[in-house]
């Protein structure tokens, strides 16, 4: 039985959310309406302004995407999955391009689990090395056109993680994971070795909570840091690294 590592990949591999690339270029080239581009593109500045949540902006974009698949034609689709796959495969923070590279070549077995597209983490698994993969899957007709439904494993990551184990006979033990949301809590729970990287907040309470490692990678600086809890006099709750 093998060791094996699983990582998310939007914001703790690739530095930017591939799904949201997709979207945003399709709605550019005027795919999804003639609307849609300006409504995703005002709900991502009110978040970059701190006007409204990252989930906020992230829920806008997708039901402005889903809604459109239907009238999607697939090789229009693909064209746009590859520019974005040119543009971003190489944009990938430091720290976990290395520790995919350092557990390869240590004989870990190496899995994806994403909420991004199959046809982009397909490329992106045989480009990394990556063993396996379950990613977000959109039905295809007959016609040339999606037909609307989704498949999507970010809504249970811990299931997919479990059928990828044991879809390939892997040892739990000395198993590790790395994500950077709170949809990876599950995920990162049943392994030996969490990994919480650039944790959105409720990833690193958890990660605090728990006692798992949490590393920030700002700039060309890997912070790997052990936190402790400090009652500050405001009442609030401040962490300051150990």
């Amino acid at each position: 039985m093998k060791k094996f590592a699983v990582f998310d990949i939007d914001g703790t591999l690739i530095r930017w959310q591939l799904y949201h690339a997709i979207v945003n270029r399709l709605a550019a080239a005027h795919l999804l309406g003639d609307h849609t581009y300006d409504q995703i593109r005002a709900a991502r500045l009110k978040w970059k302004k701190r006007e409204r949540s990252f989930s906020e902006y992230e829920s806008i974009l997708v039901q402005q995407f889903l809604p459109m698949l239907p009238k999607l034609n697939v090789k229009e689709y693909e064209c746009v999955v590859r520019e974005i796959w040119d543009e971003y495969h190489d944009q990938t923070y430091i720290y976990t391009r290395n520790l995919i590279k350092k557990l390869r070549k240590d004989g870990y077995f190496l899995l994806i689990i994403s909420g991004s597209p199959s046809e982009i983490i397909e490329l992106l698994t045989k480009y990394y090395g990556f063993d396996d993969f379950v990613a977000c899957v959109f039905e295809r007709g007959n016609d040339g056109y999606f037909t609307g439904a989704v498949t999507q494993p970010v809504h249970d990551k811990k299931l997919a993680l479990q059928t990828l184990v044991k879809k390939h006979n892997l040892d739990w033990r000395g198993s590790v994971a790395v994500g950077d949301s709170a949809s990876d809590i599950v995920m990162l729970s049943q392994v030996e070795r969490p990994i919480a990287f650039n944790p959105d907040q409720t990833l690193f309470d958890a990660a605090r909570k728990q006692g798992w490692q949490i590393v920030v990678e700002r700039k060309n600086v890997v912070y790997d840091l052990l936190c402790k809890e400090r009652p500050c006099k405001n009442g609030r709750t401040k962490y300051e690294l150990e």
